[in-house]
C-alpha cells in the first residue's frame, strides 16, 4: 500500500471517529455529521496532492535516467549513494574468494566487469578492480569492482574507476590508499575515516619522535594496493587515479579504442601518465587489451555514448 493511500485512510478514519464521537455527545444532526466528514476527506485529498508534488519535484528526472534500476539507489537531498548492480552483489562471492597471481587474471575481471555490465544494462562499457598485492605471499587479493554507472544513477563521475577507488576507500576506512603496512584492514571493529579522539596525542608523538636519530628511525613500508581497469582512464578518472593513493594502475584497452566508439576521454596525454610515475604510481598498459576492446566494440553498436 502506496504511503499517500496510507495517509489517506488515517485521516479519513481519524475523521469519522471523531464525527461519531461528537454526534453521540451534541446535538448536532446526521447532515452536521456528514459534513464533518465530508470537510476531513477534501483536506485529506489536498495534503495528498502536496504530498505527490514535492515526490515529484525532490526527485527531479532520476527516473527517466535510471530506467529498470532505479530501485538499485536510494538518492535524498543532501546524500548520494554508490551501489553496483545486484548481479555484481551476487557474484562478489565468487569474485573475492579468488587469490590472483597475474596481471592477466587481474585485468580478466575488470574486462568482464565491463562486458557483464553491458549485457545486463547496468551501465557502460567500462569495469575496474582495486586489488592489494601481498609480496610475501606472492598473491593478490580483491578489496573493491566498480563499474561505470552514469547513466543508471544519473551521476556523471560514477565511471568504473571512480566507483572501484571509492568503495576501496570505504572498505579500509581511509581517504587514500597510501597505508602503512601495519595500518588498519577496513575491518569492523576499526571503524571509518579519522577519529579525532584516537589521534589526539599526535603531536606530543610527532615532539617525541623528534628527538630520535635518523639513523635509528624505524621506515613503515606501505601496502600495495593496485588498480586495474579495463580501459584507459579519461582525464576525470586519471586524476582521481593520482589522488586515490593507489602504487599501481594496469589498463587494457586504450584511450583511441574509446574514442572510437564516439567517447570522448578529455585532456589525456603522455605527460598525463608521466605524471602519475613521477608522483610514485607505477604505469601498465595494454594488458588484454584486445579483449578489452572488443568490449567497446560491442558496445559501440547499440550503446548510449553519454559524453556531456
Amino acid at each position: 500500500m502506496s504511503t499517500n493511500l496510507k495517509a489517506f485512510i488515517g485521516i479519513a478514519t481519524l475523521a469519522t471517529a471523531s464525527s461519531y464521537s461528537y454526534h453521540r455527545t451534541s446535538t448536532s444532526s446526521n447532515f452536521e455529521a456528514v459534513c464533518t466528514i465530508s470537510a476531513a476527506v477534501v483536506g485529506a485529498i489536498a495534503v495528498i496532492r502536496l504530498l505527490k508534488q514535492h515526490d515529484s519535484s525532490s526527485r527531479g528526472g532520476r527516473d527517466k535516467c535510471c530506467g529498470d534500476d532505479a530501485s538499485d539507489t536510494i538518492s535524498v537531498e543532501g546524500s548520494v549513494m554508490v551501489t553496483l548492480p545486484t548481479w555484481a552483489i551476487a557474484s562478489s562471492e565468487d569474485y573475492f574468494s579468488q587469490k590472483y597471481t597475474t596481471d592477466e587474471e587481474m585485468m580478466s575481471l575488470a574486462v568482464h566487469l565491463s562486458d557483464r555490465n553491458i549485457t545486463e544494462g547496468t551501465g557502460g562499457p567500462f569495469g575496474a578492480a582495486i586489488f592489494e598485492r601481498h609480496p610475501d605471499k606472492g598473491y593478490c587479493t580483491l578489496i573493491s569492482i566498480g563499474m561505470n554507472r552514469v547513466v543508471p544513477l544519473g551521476n556523471s563521475t560514477l565511471h568504473g574507476e571512480t566507483v572501484a577507488i571509492q568503495l576501496a576507500q570505504r572498505k579500509v576506512g581511509s581517504f587514500t590508499l597510501m597505508l602503512d603496512v601495519d595500518g588498519g584492514d577496513g575491518s569492523e571493529e576499526e571503524g571509518l575515516f579519522w577519529d579525532e579522539a584516537e589521534h589526539s596525542n599526535d603531536k606530543s608523538k610527532a615532539t617525541s619522535d623528534q628527538s630520535i636519530p635518523k639513523s635509528t628511525k624505524v621506515v613503515k613500508g606501505k601496502r600495495r594496493f593496485e588498480l586495474f581497469t579495463s580501459c584507459e582512464p579519461c582525464c576525470m578518472c586519471l586524476g582521481a587515479t593520482l589522488w586515490s593513493g593507489v602504487s599501481r594502475i594496469v589498463c587494457g584497452a586504450t584511450k583511441d579504442d574509446a574514442q572510437a566508439i564516439g567517447f570522448d576521454e578529455g585532456p589525456v596525454f603522455e605527460e598525463s601518465y608521466k605524471h602519475l610515475e613521477k608522483a610514485g604510481v607505477e604505469v601498465t598498459r595494454n594488458v588484454l587489451r584486445e579483449e578489452a576492446a572488443k568490449v567497446l566494440t560491442r558496445y559501440g553498436t547499440s550503446g548510449m555514448i553519454y559524453n556531456r
